[in-house]
């Protein structure tokens, strides 16, 4: 995956060496364009001033199929990256790198307490 520009938050990455691989870039792809679509259809269902409940069901539905791509994303950077940087020696700087990254997976931290409603 290649890195995010202007993003302050997260830090230069260590394991990057440029490869994705196929089956996760596809993977990915075909869950985004979905996700587009699906959401495409939500914003319908506002405009449409839909039953409050139906339009969060779908949103969570949207969260969840979101949630795949970040699996997704994560399985490639530590099939790619990770070990790169693993096996140049790079450890405590990649462990590190993952524990950043481990903050944007819902999976591995547990949902956040944010309001913002």
């Amino acid at each position: 995956m290649r890195p995010a520009t202007g993003d302050v938050a997260t830090p230069p990455p260590v394991g990057y060496d440029g490869l994705v691989k196929q089956e996760h870039k596809t993977s990915a792809l075909n869950r985004l364009k979905t996700v587009r679509g699906h959401l495409d259809a939500v914003i319908g269902m506002v405009e449409e001033e839909r039953y409050c409940p139906e339009i969060m069901k779908q949103v969570s539905a949207l969260q969840g199929s979101l949630e795949k791509v970040n699996r997704v994303l994560l399985a490639n950077h530590v099939e790619t990256c990770v070990l790169h940087a693993v096996s140049e020696g790079r450890t405590g700087q990649i462990v590190d790198e993952l524990m950043e990254t481990l903050r944007y997976t819902p999976v591995a931290t547990g949902p956040t307490r944010e309001e913002d409603v």
